[in-house]
């Protein structure tokens, strides 16, 4: 929990708050954004604009989230429903050493999952990975599940991040729901690993595999975003009066397996954003607002 004095700070004293408690040297921190350092030093000066993409690495590589880093809080109302307690990764201060080689666990096990698959990870692999013994990984996490479903935490971060960074600067509903979209799909490594994550929980749930509490409420998050989305785009009259939550499982259920058939070589993201978006364009905007898309 940060001090009421950092969150008055606004986002380039949340910012450095963040960098100092991350534990990390400024100079390193600016190596993982891809951001020179001279131009992250102005940024957290305010003399430059901190972009949406700068501030969900600024999340991913400190610990926090994007809506503490815009805010000052994690449970601000925003443009993404806000995850229940308990589904995001574990907020601390990462200066302290265990905290950071937790988090170098968790981010590490997250690629090695996403990449080789649950079964073909073994926890000697994620120590290699880590520059750390295979009892250190064990005096964290009890077995290998309990990684990986906080891999699945650190997934819904990240969704929630790249969301809370984009929506609210998106005023048109249609261009809103959109962009929701683009952003989710599994395009580049990290979107491949994303998807990789989830689906591998709904195969490991199929089989009944426990310890994965935390699906159900992350999944559900993406889904009350979606319907917040539409319901917003309905209340401007900019999409078809119908029953938001059946337009909401209709949109998700496309999404879902579309996405799955990327994963499979079936399909490109970008087939699957055409064909989502002519859904989108078909089924929920309305005849007026179609014209103004086009």
């Amino acid at each position: 929990m940060q001090s009421s004095e950092t969150g008055r700070a606004g986002l380039p004293g949340r910012a450095r708050a963040a960098i100092r408690d991350s534990g990390l040297a400024q100079r390193e921190v600016s190596r993982r954004i891809g951001v020179e350092e001279s131009k992250l030093s102005k940024s957290l000066k305010g003399f430059r604009k901190i972009t949406a993409d700068e501030i969900v690495l600024l999340a991913m590589v400190t610990g926090v989230t994007a809506n503490w880093l815009i805010t000052g809080s994690d449970s601000a109302p925003g443009a993404s429903t806000v995850p229940p307690q308990g589904i995001l990764p574990q907020r601390h201060r990462g200066d302290d050493k265990h905290a950071q080689r937790r988090r170098a666990i968790i981010e590490r096990a997250w690629w090695l999952f996403a990449e080789r698959g649950f079964e073909a990870v073994r926890i000697a692999d994620i120590a290699a990975e880590v520059g750390i013994s295979t009892p250190t990984v064990h005096y964290y996490f009890e077995n290998k599940q309990a990684i990986f479903a906080e891999t699945l935490h650190f997934s819904v971060k990240l969704a929630y991040d790249r969301q809370i960074a984009e929506l609210a600067q998106i005023i048109d509903p249609a261009q809103r729901l959109i962009r929701l979209i683009e952003l989710q799909l599994p395009t580049g490594p990290e979107g491949r690993a994303e998807w990789s994550i989830w689906l591998q929980t709904w195969t490991k749930l199929a089989v009944n595999d426990g310890g994965l509490d935390s699906h159900s409420p992350g999944y559900g998050r993406w889904v009350s975003t979606v319907r917040d989305v539409i319901a917003s785009g309905q209340q401007e009259g900019c999409f078809v009066d119908e029953d938001p939550g059946i337009l909401t499982a209709e949109l998700t259920s496309l999404i879902d397996g579309m996405g799955i058939k990327v994963l499979a070589g079936l399909l490109t993201s970008e087939q699957m954003f055409t064909n989502i978006r002519g859904f989108i364009n078909r089924t929920i905007i309305t005849t007026k607002d179609k014209h103004h898309e086009s």
